[in-house]
């Protein structure tokens, strides 16, 4: 089984993953999983806090997937973790069961093409630091686009499923009109007009909600793949 939530934020929100919270993962294997779409929060400064909390993420029953957020050390994901093969796709390795889907790959999960596309750009970055809380990588390079886009016509412009953290434009702007553009929410615009896709799910935007019946945004909702959160808020 597949699972989704929204924004974890390690420490602030992976709570959620308690097992009261999510009681289900009582019958769940390592062959089940649970991806975040985005913001994870558990690649930052590798301080002790941090590894608990990977470590915990670890032992659970499940297989932890992630795409990146804004908020993350995008340096560290791409300096200190190796990139394997995992699931027709590149992954970093984080720990045995942890995994960051890195951006513009197609994974064939239990029989299903899903298509990650990670990364937003951050409202609050006059708030934050560049290399120490804000990294400009927090929006795709040229490379990664290209690579998004010759994996996808690799897999004829359909998948099943798409993640990412921020929505595309015109999605976003359903959400609330004041939310910048930029080359990324572009990006998704065209891809939300040129694949073939059954669902969508993002974060970032901290609610829970079905935007229509292709697309719903993830915060403390946690479902599981192909069902939507029923318009809750």
């Amino acid at each position: 089984m597949i699972y989704i939530t929204g924004d974890t934020h390690i420490p602030i929100d992976i709570r959620k993953l308690s097992a009261n919270n999510f009681p289900d993962q009582k019958s769940l294997t390592k062959s089940d999983f649970m991806i975040i779409c985005g913001d994870f929060g558990g690649v930052w400064d590798g301080g002790a806090e941090e590894k608990y909390w990977l470590k915990w993420l670890d032992q659970k029953s499940f297989t932890t997937l992630f795409v990146d957020g804004n908020h993350e050390n995008h340096q560290m994901l791409s300096e200190k973790f190796e990139i394997v093969q995992y699931h027709g796709g590149k992954a970093h390795k984080i720990m045995d069961s942890v995994y960051h889907l890195i951006r513009g790959q197609v994974f064939t999960i239990d029989d299903l093409k899903i298509f990650t596309m990670g990364g937003a750009g951050s409202h609050d970055r006059e708030y934050r630091l560049e290399g120490v809380s804000w990294w400009p990588e927090e929006l795709p390079s040229l490379l990664e686009y290209t690579e998004a886009d010759f994996n996808l016509q690799a897999h004829d412009m359909t998948v099943d499923y798409i993640i990412s953290h921020c929505a595309p434009d015109s999605i976003q702007r359903d959400i609330d009109k004041y939310y910048p553009s930029n080359d990324l929410t572009d990006f998704l615009d065209a891809v939300k007009d040129e694949v073939t896709y059954k669902h969508w799910y993002f974060g970032h935007y901290h609610i829970n909600r079905d935007i229509d019946e292709k697309h719903t945004c993830l915060y403390d909702a946690i479902v599981k793949i192909g069902s939507g959160v029923g318009n809750l808020e």
